[in-house]
């Protein structure tokens, strides 16, 4: 077997229809297109959601819901996290910079500081927002938390 030898499996592929050219192919007169209106004539080109005059679909079912466009997304970051990586890395101070080296967040995101889990060790965090039980388990342990 060489590369030049090689062709699909028998029935994988299709002749090209070719329609217009004469009435013995058998495609010729109205070229399967069907007999007047717009769509029978060349050039023929419809709105993207045109359904041939039914009612589109992007109009038949309800708009539902609301976006709030000044809603604020944070990355959470739990004080779990902040223990497991105080005793990994032997830091004590968490700000922005640290969590991002960390991969905890990315650059352009905002960092909020959540309850979740355990702390033991006297941390100094500074992060976009904090929750009531993160502030209170930091400042339990010891900590202290700076809103940037």
């Amino acid at each position: 077997m060489k590369l030049e030898n090689l062709k699909p499996a028998k029935g994988a592929t299709h002749r090209k229809k070719r329609v217009g050219r004469g009435e013995g192919s058998g495609k010729g007169g109205t070229a399967t297109r069907g007999t007047k209106g717009a769509q029978a004539r060349a050039g023929y080109e419809h709105k993207a959601g045109f359904e041939g005059g039914q009612m589109p679909i992007q109009r038949r079912v309800p708009k539902f819901g609301f976006k709030n466009r000044n809603r604020v997304e944070y990355k959470a970051v739990n004080v779990a996290d902040l223990q497991r990586l105080s005793e990994r890395l032997g830091v004590t101070s968490f700000d922005h910079d640290t969590l991002i080296s960390a991969g905890m967040a990315s650059k352009t995101e905002l960092i909020k500081v959540l309850g979740n889990g355990e702390l033991t060790a006297k941390l100094e965090v500074s992060a976009n927002a904090f929750s009531k039980s993160a502030v209170a388990k930091i400042e339990a342990a010891g900590g202290k938390t700076t809103v940037i």
